[in-house]
């Protein structure tokens, strides 16, 4: 069993001890307390046309996310009805998950180490901010990741990645995140 009060992150002493300083020499803050660090990262399953037609789909796709994330994994629902999609009010058609603190950086390290290099055709991911520092990606295969074991999958999800930083600009969060490796194609 890990020791949860002696235990840290790699990746947040990593960016204790040098991403933060060099944060700092690059951008010319004044403040240490300005530096960009990661706020939290939101991991979503959608099931879509799935889930409609089979309920038990969207509780599938719950359980992966909670192994992935190593905690558990809210099932997201329908807010209002759409009889074109078959669609009923509180009918469950995914789920999601909000990481932060010593979880967040377990994830971003496993993220970029051990998921991205085993994605087939992997160049690097392009760079998708949204104009306040915050990070955005779609992984098209769920089984990428380790903790999910590929004989046991009955589907393959796809997962968004949403990496919230406190970066108030673009070039802040993509400099944060080339400091962690974060794989950019361009």
């Amino acid at each position: 069993m890990l020791d949860t009060a002696t235990y840290t992150p790699r990746l947040k002493t990593q960016y204790r001890e040098s991403i933060k300083a060099a944060l700092i020499e690059e951008f010319g803050y004044k403040n240490a307390m300005q530096a960009p660090a990661l706020d939290k990262i939101v991991l979503n399953i959608g099931c879509g046309a799935e889930a409609v037609r089979d309920s038990k789909k969207a509780k599938s796709a719950q359980e992966d996310l909670t192994q992935i994330a190593g905690q558990l994994a809210v099932t997201t629902k329908a807010k209002k009805s759409i009889a074109g999609f078959r669609v009923r009010e509180d009918m469950p058609l995914g789920a999601k998950v909000t990481l932060r603190g010593d979880r967040m950086y377990d994830f971003l390290d496993r993220l970029i180490n051990i998921a991205m290099p085993r994605i087939r055709d992997f160049r690097g991911v392009k760079p998708s901010f949204d104009g306040r520092g915050n990070f955005a990606m779609g992984i098209k295969e769920h089984i990428v990741f380790p903790e999910i074991e590929f004989d046991k999958v009955d589907e393959v999800w796809g997962i968004d990645v949403i990496i919230t930083t406190t970066a108030k600009t673009d070039a802040e969060a993509k400099a944060l995140l080339k400091h962690f490796n974060m794989p950019f194609n361009a």
